[in-house]
């Protein structure tokens, strides 16, 4: 029997049926199904050469290399993980640069007014390590990921200034990281094939100066109770943090992560999965496998950075695959949003919504070109779900 065939045997088969989002604390859910999107069909590409559904439209914010228009500054290379911050005249997208340090890795980013017109753009962050995903917190600052062996977390600060590496967080190859200002945690994933799901419990909740580092235990299954268990040594050398705690919970590839409601929701693009954990009852499912797609074939491959919009929506971006971004409904269904054409060579990156839910902002990494200086960076305006 084939991956699929045995995952859909064991998974569906075994009775669960399709819930809400907010039932599955009390119930294991089958995974996400195809199904009509709540947008409708995709049209022709547009100038850009975007697909989107009608009603959308979309906009070139920045290129890499270039200055930003309306500014001096220049957009860096390889726009990766991005998040949107609410100021009292606008907003400011936040962007990381996923290249070595001589090269400009970092993070910049990019002022708006209350209209969505650039008014500023700057460095938040340099001379760093292969940036690719990270996460904003609470009090406004922007947690800026290494993707590199025993990497750091950077606190960043979108509204000024000086970043901060912050080493009690754990030294590994960090990918993404979400808050939780409920249990007052920072949950973090790491992009290994054996990589593990981490929690980061502050000493005191707005300061990551110092803390406690964990990871989450559990079986083998695709789904079942957890624990969190101390790390003993975060700074990782000379035994690294996935391989410290016995039982810690091997995931392949961890990438983007995204809290809301007592649940937080992390990707492994090496399964192509996205997972679910329901923090109230201590619990972990799939919300989404290409291997149990049914009927047709799986919309999302290549399962990269994911994040939430207000209706509930997942949105989750796609590293390859044929660079699309899908949506999960809080009723089970996947649909494509968008489709990139005629950029195979890239991946999309950092999408984030601005705060009132009309804008999404994403990044083509690579851009038409394949190559890292070939970035490009979109805004998305149209009716979304709110």
């Amino acid at each position: 029997m084939d991956r699929r065939s045995m995952l859909r045997t064991t998974v569906v088969g075994a009775g669960a049926m399709a819930l809400p989002f907010t039932a599955w604390s009390a119930a294991y859910a089958a995974p996400a199904q195809n199904a009509t999107g709540p947008y409708g069909p995709l049209q022709s590409a547009n100038s850009h050469g975007i697909q989107l559904p009608a009603g959308f439209t979309s906009q070139i914010v920045a290129r890499s290399r270039q200055a930003v228009p309306g500014t001096s500054y220049v957009w860096h290379d390889a726009p990766d993980g991005g998040a949107v911050f609410a100021d009292d005249s606008g907003w400011i997208y936040v962007s990381n640069s996923e290249v070595g340090p001589s090269a400009g890795g970092g993070a910049s980013r990019i002022a708006f007014d209350a209209t969505g017109a650039v008014v500023g753009a700057s460095r938040i962050l340099s001379g760093t390590d292969t940036n690719c995903a990270g996460g904003r917190t609470p009090w406004h600052t922007w947690l800026s990921c290494e993707e590199v062996s025993r990497g750091r977390v950077w606190e960043t600060y979108p509204f000024g200034g000086t970043a901060v590496a912050r080493p009690a967080m754990g030294r590994f190859k960090h990918e993404a990281a979400a808050a939780d200002p409920v249990r007052r945690v920072i949950y973090l994933t790491e992009d290994e094939t054996d990589g593990r799901f981490y929690r980061f419990v502050p000493a005191t909740w707005g300061d990551l100066s110092a803390g406690t580092l964990q990871v989450l235990v559990a079986g083998s299954a695709t789904s079942g109770p957890f624990t969190w268990a101390n790390v003993p040594d975060p700074d990782g050398s000379p035994t690294l943090t996935r391989r410290q705690v016995s039982g810690a919970k091997a995931f392949n590839g961890g990438e983007g992560c995204h809290y809301a409601d007592d649940t937080v929701w992390f990707t492994t693009k090496g399964d192509n999965r996205v997972w679910q954990v329901n923090l109230a009852s201590g619990t972990y499912e799939l919300a989404y496998d290409d291997s149990l797609v049914s009927p047709g074939s799986a919309p999302l491959t290549g399962v990269d950075n994911i994040t939430g919009s207000g209706s509930g929506d997942l949105y989750v971006a796609e590293d390859g695959g044929n660079m699309e971004i899908c949506v999960i409904t809080p009723d089970d269904t996947i649909s494509v949003f968008l489709r990139i054409t005629g950029q195979s060579g890239s991946e999309i990156t950092g999408p984030a919504f601005t705060p009132a839910g009309d804008r999404l902002y994403f990044s083509s990494q690579r851009g038409t070109s394949g190559s890292s200086s070939g970035g490009i960076t979109y805004c998305v305006t149209g009716p979304f779900r709110t």
